[in-house]
């Protein structure tokens, strides 16, 4: 996994964080996201999470 943690610019259906997740971690973007609905389920923070990631992790094409 020598992949870097980056929001790709095409495959985003929101904001591309499960697609970056996928991709960084070698699962397909759909179970990404598909993981995360089931786990709005659950109580938690998710929602919070998911835009802290949005905020942290840069564009694709943005340099590091």
């Amino acid at each position: 996994m020598n992949r870097k943690l980056v929001r790709p610019r095409h495959g985003r259906m929101v904001a591309g964080v499960c697609a970056g997740l996928g991709q960084r971690f070698g699962m397909s973007a759909n179970l990404v996201r598909l993981l995360f609905l089931l786990s709005l389920l659950l109580p938690g923070t998710q929602v919070i999470f998911y835009l802290i990631l949005w905020i942290l992790i840069p564009n694709e094409d943005r340099p590091y």
